[in-house]
């Protein structure tokens, strides 16, 4: 998968306790080997490993948030196949 900045990623209740208590992240930067990413509500920021990443998504502890650009375009594609 590739991750992009402004890539948003809902927490697990799970770990939310080792991320202050926030219920998503949101990726900032990725130099392909650390993954910097920005908490909600002013709860902070932090970094991890790219490997630690694909770890917590593999492990269901992180899912990824569609995008609204996303939904619409997949709405519209629908619309004109019928």
């Amino acid at each position: 998968m590739s991750i992009k900045e402004g890539t948003k990623f809902q927490i697990s209740q799970a770990i939310q306790s080792y991320f202050n208590s926030a219920d998503s992240l949101t990726v900032i930067s990725n130099n392909g080997i650390t993954i910097q990413f920005m908490l909600p509500d002013g709860r902070g920021y932090g970094s991890m490993p790219v490997e630690h990443l694909d770890y917590l998504l593999k492990k269901s502890n992180l899912s990824l948030v569609p995008n609204k650009r996303s939904l619409l375009s997949n709405d519209h594609e629908e619309e004109q196949i019928g």
